[in-house]
């Protein structure tokens, strides 16, 4: 899968540019789709890029990736009756999530707001910045707008800011606690 200007290779033969629970869930997905033509497993391939222009603005700018071909996961703490859960949401750079309407809605939660980076980072093993839905823990939803669901390829956080990952959207969908919705604002 080549997007923008990036080197991709797969991400198997690279797990030095992943987050170790990336690198696991990477590794455990072998049976989804087999080897791609770049050699990544179930289509995933990684690309190094500057830490500093981890950011999907920067990104998109420095690397030749159009928004939309990049899409961002964002961490939703939800609270009702005093427990806290946490989900994943994957949306295309180019809209915005309905957290406090489709999300907070679908999750049942009472209180919704985007997880503290501190909580995000520590529950995930991610940095922050870079936080994917491959690797988070297994109890956590991932909620995945139809937008990316539908999209050949999309770039994506690799659990570390000095690399991406590129997968096809029909794979985020296929994970284990995927949901696909109409989640943009």
């Amino acid at each position: 899968m080549a997007i923008g200007t990036l080197e991709w290779t797969s991400a198997v033969r690279r797990p030095d540019l992943l987050a170790e629970p990336v690198a696991r869930a990477v590794g455990g997905l072998g049976g989804l789709g087999g080897l791609d033509g770049a050699g990544g497993v179930g289509g995933i391939t990684v690309a190094e890029i500057d830490p500093e222009l981890a950011d999907t603005a920067a990104f998109c700018e420095r690397y030749g990736v159009s928004m939309g071909e990049s899409a961002n996961c964002v961490i939703v703490a939800a609270r009702r009756a005093g427990e806290t859960r946490y989900a994943a949401c994957m949306v295309l750079a180019t809209t915005r999530a309905d957290v406090n309407g489709v999300i907070r809605r679908h999750l049942d939660a009472r209180k919704i707001s985007f997880a503290p980076m501190d909580d995000a980072v520590t529950l995930t093993g991610m940095e922050y910045g870079g936080i994917t839905p491959l690797g988070l823990p297994e109890d956590w939803p991932v909620l995945v707008d139809e937008a990316v669901a539908a999209h050949p390829g999309v770039v994506i956080g690799s659990g570390v800011r000095r690399s991406k990952l590129a997968v096809a959207g029909s794979l985020l969908a296929g994970l284990k606690t995927a949901q696909v919705l109409h989640l943009a604002n």
